[in-house]
């Protein structure tokens, strides 16, 4: 349905980009006063493994599209302890001119944004002659065809290789709405070499709340970010303690919600957490209880990396019993103007619960939407959520202006009470009296998300009216009010923060298992 003319640089791309809800249209390359950025994260290298898969994350001041790109990687400070290789050599454009460096030349046009997220992602490994304890500088420089380069330089250490373990599998249990219940947390050494302490980071599903606020770990309201152990793991040794959680009482239901958390080294976590800060977010605040015990050793710690970050992870199934549903409602507007005038008109929909909707797993749309532009109004400025209708199968560009019917996707998260709106830009090309236009919610579509199971499909068409005159053309929802229209901004942010803890684990270069799932029960 979109259509996208991005040639992308190499096969790998980084999560972080996952993170933004939307982007401009890259401006042409040579942009005189653009200036060029990138961004390494603190690695901690495992010895005796394979080593680590990771790569920076490039922007720019401004929207461009540019030509040559170009990434040095320099660890020359780091010679003989560490190498620093493409796994396609052919395919991605790297060569090593020189002993400790590498540098990866883009073939293609390359669109950088004025956010943050990689295009390419190489393999660091440590050398027979690293020791637990070696640190260097890696400097990483972009470069493009008219633009100056840009420089950032990170840390590289080198740790003694530890496999730190979940189950690998899924605690399953069953609770209502506004119930407590308990999951298992397991931490195992698959490896042969003793564990000194280890850091559980979770992705929890927003329905899942924290029961207990334990000191030894971080929340985020009331969402469990990670739990701290300063424990020893000796070979084959499993340690075990039970999370108390319970599920927000505005959970849908029937349906199903999800957890994961996964294992990192302390050293691996200290990097993670440098990662979240530097990108302006946080880990967490610690809880005001008691410790989360899996044993009482005490232990001193040395500089520990995981061989196998893959089969650190484990999960929790909840299956929501009981029936709480959500009803949404189709928000329309009111404006008014003589001919030659431009207004705003605000539409959207509101959740008005009593469940709140979570697609962020899927990062699908609560719901999908139709707009249709009142007659004697041309739509100038349409938001980018929104799709020109030229067919039956045929659809515009995001924002296209222009268009008599807009197809509108939503947020993947709307809490109950909460009102998504967008905004339309109106020139009002004739006056008609009660020219009226329609916003339609639940519309049909053809890929993943939508909202089948409303409560009260009779309010989902609301009326967008230009210069209503009397009694005509009321623009609420089924029951014809004329509702206020905030445009709420907490549950994008609510779904960075929550939602976007482990992807941004996953671009640091962390092996995290996220698997997607549908939860709604029709």
């Amino acid at each position: 349905m979109l259509k996208h003319s991005t040639r992308r640089w190499f096969a790998g791309i980084g999560v972080a980009g996952a993170l933004v809800a939307a982007s401009a249209t890259p401006a042409t390359a040579q942009a005189p006063d653009v200036e060029l950025g990138v961004y390494m994260n603190d690695l901690t290298i495992a010895t005796d493994s394979a080593g680590k898969m990771d790569g920076p994350l490039l922007f720019a001041s401004e929207p461009v599209v540019v030509e040559g790109l170009a990434l040095r990687f320099d660890y020359r400070a780091l010679a003989g302890k560490i190498e620093v290789k493409s796994q396609e050599p052919t395919l991605d454009g790297c060569e090593a001119p020189e002993a400790g460096v590498l540098v990866c030349t883009s073939p293609f046009e390359t669109e950088l944004y004025d956010w943050q997220y990689g295009v390419l992602q190489v393999l660091f490994t440590a050398t027979d002659d690293a020791a637990e304890g070696d640190s260097g500088d890696l400097k990483i420089t972009v470069s493009a065809d008219g633009f100056d380069p840009a420089t950032y330089t990170s840390t590289v250490r080198v740790g003694e290789g530890v496999d730190l373990a979940g189950t690998e599998d899924e605690t399953t249990v069953s609770a209502a709405p506004g119930a407590s219940f308990t999951s298992p947390i397991t931490l195992r050494n698959a490896g042969e070499t003793t564990v000194k302490g280890a850091v559980a980071i979770f992705d929890t599903d927003y329905g899942i709340r924290a029961g207990k606020r334990y000191s030894n770990c971080t929340y985020e309201g009331d969402a469990l970010r990670t739990c701290r152990f300063d424990d020893t793991v000796s070979v084959g040794e499993s340690l075990r303690a039970d999370l108390a959680y319970a599920l927000g009482a505005d959970t849908y239901a029937p349906g199903n919600e999800y957890a994961y958390y996964s294992w990192m080294t302390v050293a691996e976590f200290e990097d993670f957490a440098a990662y979240v800060k530097d990108l302006g977010g946080s880990v967490g605040e610690p809880g005001d209880g008691p410790a989360l015990t899996l044993s009482t050793a005490a232990v001193t710690r040395g500089v520990q990396a995981d061989t196998n970050p893959d089969n650190n992870w484990s999960g929790l199934e909840v299956t929501v019993t009981g029936k709480n549903g959500a009803d949404l409602e189709a928000i329309g507007d009111k404006v008014a103007g003589k001919a030659g005038d431009e207004v705003v008109a605000t539409v959207g929909f509101r959740n008005n619960g009593p469940a709140t909707l979570d697609y962020t797993r899927s990062w699908s749309s609560v719901t999908y939407m139709t707009v249709e532009i009142p007659a004697g109004t041309t739509a100038i400025g349409a938001p980018d959520v929104c799709l020109p209708v030229k067919g039956e199968d045929e659809m515009g560009e995001p924002g296209e202006p222009g268009a008599r019917k807009y197809f509108c996707y939503s947020e993947p998260f709307v809490k109950a009470g909460e009102e998504p709106v967008v905004e339309f830009a109106l020139k009002i090309d004739k006056v008609v009296p009660n020219a009226t236009g329609t916003v339609k919610i639940n519309e049909k579509c053809e890929c993943d998300g939508g909202f089948p199971n409303d409560l009260k499909p009779a309010n989902d068409t609301a009326k967008l009216v230009v210069n209503a005159t009397g009694n005509g053309g009321g623009a609420g929802g089924g029951d014809g009010d004329d509702p206020t229209l905030p445009i709420t901004g907490d549950s994008t942010t609510l779904v960075t923060v929550i939602g976007g803890l482990l992807l941004i684990a996953g671009a640091a270069g962390y092996v995290v298992t996220r698997r997607r799932k549908t939860r709604f029960v029709a």
